[in-house]
């Protein structure tokens, strides 16, 4: 069996028994590396002191070699925080107004790209597979490629692919898609991004769709798959029940008394929608004034990217405006949101989503949204909570249990809450019990074998 290599922008690092963090995506590929011997390289988060990345480290345990680099702060500026998070992420997250596109730094993108190739070429044998991840590494195989290198090389976007009309205003869309062209499979979160991806090639005639998956371009053929990833169901249902006997979630739930919760969980982005999820809360508890002291809307939003000032910028905003709501309706003693801006211990998150009677995932654009899919899978299936979910998130594809909602509309968000809050039991159980079957059927584990058995 060939030997596997996943390349990420950031590499999970094991801990002191060699376990990889929590988290689905790290539990699946760690389980593939196992099963094939592999190596794993990625960033290792740290800016170096001088002009120089310094050697590459690297630390084997079992059959997994994980191989870390530092990057230079200019690398970090001009790579990270510049080309991909400044024009990338909001492109495909269909923000044009967001992106700020400049010369240096998309020189620096592709100057990251091939320095990640430089430091992998030595590592790699002539029947390594090559599994590239998301939207920092997308010229990683061209880069390889001009290396000499023929292996298979696959890549998976995590985040959406937006419509031709938005990709083609990006200065440098026929780099990035000439990149993508280089690899043996692209695999894409839903039929819609794949549909996307096929529309740009199309208008810009530089590709075309043929038979089983298969695209032609001026100079090779390639595949496009879809590829939905999912979590570790079993693994995380049996964590959530252990976990609604954690002390934090007990005090939580005493603290919240019999009001019933209702819970957001989302890195501090604005393509999540947290403005308007706010608003829509207001207009709910406003809107029907029975559960006036009757709901807490509970929202944890970790820091994100907090050295980007639009970051730091939102992270105001939103601290301001559920103050405003929290001040409008609340009462002496009823506080209606709780606002978290750090993270949140795995076994609490995991506790609160099975003790929330409604998880509002709302993000106006994502490639798929695990927290809609841990939601479901931590409910108690003799009383499960109900999901509402907005139609613009990946997840909406396959999670036909929930109740969909436009993330732009906060009224009909606000009806959505009503009718989760005052679903029979019955209702309840047969909406978690479609989107459960779903979620164990196509967990993480199959994701994984499915793109690597395509691109094997």
């Amino acid at each position: 069996m060939s030997r596997l290599v996943v390349v990420s922008n950031r590499v999970p690092i094991p801990d002191k028994t060699g376990a990889a963090p929590a988290g689905g995506l790290a539990v699946a590929l760690e389980a593939a590396l196992q099963e094939r011997g592999g190596l794993w390289l990625g960033w290792s988060g740290q800016t170096s002191e001088t002009d120089e990345p310094g050697p590459l480290r690297t630390e084997t345990l079992g059959p997994i070699t994980y191989a870390l680099t530092d990057l230079t702060r200019t690398d970090v500026d001009e790579y990270y925080f510049g080309f991909a998070n400044r024009v990338l992420w909001p492109i495909c997250h269909y923000r044009l107004d967001l992106a700020e596109y400049a010369r240096r730094e998309m020189a620096g993108y592709f100057r990251v790209n091939r320095f990640f190739a430089e430091r992998l070429a030595p590592l790699l044998q002539p029947d390594d597979v090559i599994w590239i991840h998301d939207y920092h590494l997308i010229p990683l195989a061209g880069e390889l490629r001009r290396m000499g290198f023929k292996n298979r090389i696959g890549f998976f976007l995590h985040i959406p692919w937006p419509p031709a009309d938005i990709l083609l205003a990006m200065p440098v869309h026929e780099e990035i898609m000439r990149s993508l062209s280089q690899y043996d499979l692209v695999g894409f979160q839903t039929d819609h991004d794949l549909e996307n991806f096929l529309g740009c090639l199309k208008r810009e005639g530089m590709g075309q769709a043929l038979d089983e998956g298969r695209i032609q371009t001026e100079d090779r053929i390639f595949r496009g798959g879809v590829y939905s990833i999912g979590i570790e169901t079993s693994a995380f249902a049996e964590f959530a029940e252990k976990a609604a006997g954690n002390p934090t979630v007990r005090r939580t739930k005493r603290s919240i008394e019999d009001r019933k919760l209702i819970i957001g969980v989302d890195r501090l982005d604005y393509s999540k929608g947290l403005t308007q999820r706010i608003d829509a809360f207001e207009r709910f508890v406003v809107g029907y004034p029975a559960y006036h002291g009757k709901v807490t809307f509970l929202q944890i939003t970790p820091k994100s990217r907090s050295e980007v000032p639009e970051y730091e910028a939102m992270q105001r905003a939103l601290a301001e405006q559920a103050g405003r709501v929290n001040g409008s309706i609340g009462a002496v003693d009823w506080v209606p949101i709780r606002y978290i801006n750090r993270s949140i211990a795995r076994p609490v998150l995991a506790g609160l989503y099975r003790l929330a009677r409604v998880g509002l995932v709302t993000p106006l654009r994502d490639g798929m949204n695990l927290v809609a899919k841990e939601y479901i899978a931590a409910q108690d299936p003799e009383d499960p909570g109900v999901l509402v979910l907005s139609r613009f998130a990946g997840a909406a594809r396959s999670m036909k249990g929930a109740l969909l909602v436009n993330p732009y509309d906060v009224e009909g968000i606000a009806h959505a809450l009503s009718r989760a809050l005052a679903m029979p039991l019955d209702e309840r159980k047969d909406r978690w019990r479609v989107s459960m079957d779903d979620l164990l059927a196509n967990d993480v584990t199959r994701w994984c074998d499915d793109f690597l058995r395509d691109l094997g």
